[in-house]
């Protein structure tokens, strides 16, 4: 049965419920990323809208004290883990392989994993929501408001509990990701010939695979404060609370460059065949991200100026942080010198590619602003910072997946997005998102603190903070839009053909969607802009063989069985132990059936 189940040829996929429960295909998995990473983007839209409606006015009542501390908290904790991430997981497993020619990952199961594992970590940190409160002291965590002296209900530990599954899922991707891309790469593919997009996932999954297992030892540290009462983070009984924020950042701060590499990725696939000509740079764009994976690591502790860290960490992080700002301005000006003289195609996806050039630059001069100490002590825990970094992952990251979105939308389904609504949903997410977090700016210098869910009239806060608030209904509106014309397009039969804009790389080959297989014949590559060399060569497309029998990988129902175990564990942390062992066997059960499941 799983030999005729894994040897597909590109007519035979099935359709039904239980066959995405227990697919490998690399695309399916990539959509369902897609899926919930956007679902749960509208949540934490939501809650961000809810978080705004309260500040509108002075002494707002919306949402009491402890519940807005809740929305902020998982707000953040939602767009930076369940949103961005997985939306830009979803394009890595949907176009890793189309990209560098391959039929699937290295490991598809191993893929499948780390989907169910994401998803159960997800409704696991909302269910918080129903079950005592939702996290409540900040998406970082500090101690010791994180400690159970001061967050006494289990919010928190769902915290701990929930970053830890999470963490989980990303490290198995991440390594996927990297064996993949190093490993599976097409006949003539050299590194240097890797689509700019790969060459960002590339970088991202090493930042994640060095930086998780920092997260993974700070959460655990601080569960063990909560539950079983140690003092790693308590002052009062030896421990430091600085140590969590050290422990934090050095994950935190690469963890933002997680969040805006893949967009500049997208950026970097969009423009030049937008302009109709070549990528202005190449190499130097390429060095510029693996650059700034490097400096992400070196520059944690400007989140720390205020502490008192005295004057020679001051300077080398202050250096590092100006440093930082070198390779994100050279791949601007490529992009600029991308566009510069071509034959530009101002489509919707275009549009979004240079808001994101524009709303980043935005974010990054005011992060730039933050290198120096003296001006970081006075933006330090006030709007300012607010403003900076939602310029930065919604200006930069979520301008940027948009236009990926309005790009590869053609491929992942046949059918083009209408243009006219397009449009519509890019002018009104610009339009809401300046006028939501431009202000935040003034309201930062005029001495708003982040984080308080009031504040009295007569501060000089009313009028900014209901612009932000009118903002934050105009770019909910964008969002609807963008919904609207997913249901209408997908309403329509198919329209795209196979390459709607004229693209350069691998996938543009194939058909819309791509059939279970990717490719009748892995492609040889010629020239970092393949399909662009071939056209311009006269070089055919290799034929198709006559008896076209190719081995997949069978689907298997093992990954759900051993992400179920690894939920139980997780709710058995947050409950009793007896759960934990319920979990730890039944994970046990699911690996043991996945080592002795047939292959072929």
């Amino acid at each position: 049965m799983a030999t005729a189940l894994g040897a597909m040829t590109h007519t035979q996929e099935d359709t039904g419920l239980w066959s995405w429960l227990t697919t490998v295909d690399h695309k399916r998995i990539g959509a369902v990323y897609t899926v919930a990473g956007f679902l749960f983007f509208l949540l934490g839209g939501f809650e961000a809208v809810m978080v705004r409606t309260q500040l509108a006015v002075p002494n707002g009542t919306v949402l009491d004290a402890d519940r807005y501390n809740q929305f902020f908290t998982m707000h953040a904790l939602t767009m930076i883990f369940l949103g961005v991430m997985p939306m830009g997981a979803g394009f890595f497993n949907y176009f890793i392989p189309l990209h560098v020619g391959a039929r699937d990952v290295a490991f598809p199961r191993l893929n499948a994993l780390s989907l169910w594992i994401f998803l159960s970590g997800g409704i696991l940190l909302n269910s918080s929501f129903f079950l005592g409160g939702a996290p409540n002291g900040g998406w970082f965590g500090y101690a010791p408001l994180s400690s159970i002296e001061y967050a006494k209900s289990s919010g928190m530990t769902f915290y701990v509990v929930g970053l830890l599954v999470l963490g989980l899922s990303s490290l198995m991707a991440s390594l996927n990701f990297a064996v993949t891309i190093i490993n599976m790469r097409a006949p003539g593919m050299s590194m240097m010939r890797l689509p700019v997009f790969i060459w960002m996932v590339l970088v991202v999954a090493f930042l994640l695979i060095l930086s998780l297992p920092v997260l993974t030892v700070g959460l655990l540290q601080l569960y063990f404060d909560r539950v079983w009462g140690t003092s790693f983070f308590s002052p009062s009984t030896g421990g430091d609370p600085i140590l969590w924020q050290h422990i934090f950042w050095i994950f935190g701060h690469p963890e933002v460059y997680v969040l805006i590499l893949p967009s500049m990725g997208i950026v970097s696939e969009v423009l030049p065949v937008m302009s109709k000509k070549p990528l202005f740079g190449y190499s130097a764009i390429v060095f510029a991200g693996a650059a700034i994976g490097v400096l992400g690591f070196g520059v944690w502790a400007h989140h720390m100026f205020t502490t008192g860290l005295g004057p020679v960490p001051q300077v080398v992080f202050s250096a590092s942080t100006m440093a930082i700002g070198v390779p994100t301005g050279i791949k601007i000006f490529n992009w600029l010198g991308t566009m510069y003289g071509g034959n530009i195609r101002f489509v919707t996806a275009t549009y979004f590619s240079v808001g994101f050039i524009a709303l980043f630059t935005i974010g990054g001069i005011s992060g730039v602003m933050h290198a120096s100490p003296p001006v970081d002590g006075h933006h330090q825990d006030s709007y300012f910072v607010v403003a900076h970094i939602h310029y930065v992952l919604f200006g930069g990251a979520i301008m940027g997946i948009f236009s990926g979105f309005y790009y590869w939308f053609p491929k992942m389904s046949g059918r083009l997005l209408d243009e006219a609504l397009g449009k519509l949903n890019f002018w009104t997410m610009f339009v809401g998102m300046n006028l939501t977090f431009f202000p935040m700016h003034f309201l930062g210098l005029a001495g708003m603190p982040r984080r308080i869910y009031t504040y009295d009239a007569g501060m000089g806060w009313d009028t900014w903070n209901m612009v932000a608030t009118i903002g934050s209904y105009i770019l909910a509106i964008g969002v609807l839009v963008f919904v609207v014309n997913v249901i209408k397009t997908m309403r329509k039969e198919p329209d795209a053909g196979n390459d709607p804009w004229g693209g350069a790389t691998l996938e543009w080959a194939i058909p819309s969607p791509p059939p279970a297989h990717n490719f009748d014949v892995v492609p040889e590559v010629r020239d970092r802009d393949p399909l662009w060399y071939n056209r311009d060569h006269g070089i055919a497309p290799t034929p198709v063989p006559e008896h076209n029998h190719i081995h997949m990988p069978p689907p298997s129902y093992f990954p759900l069985i051993v992400a179920l175990g690894v939920l139980l564990i997780a709710v058995g942390a947050l409950s009793t132990l007896a759960i934990v062992g319920l979990g730890a066997v039944v994970s046990v059960y699911g690996i043991w059936g996945w080592a002795l499941e047939p292959t072929d």
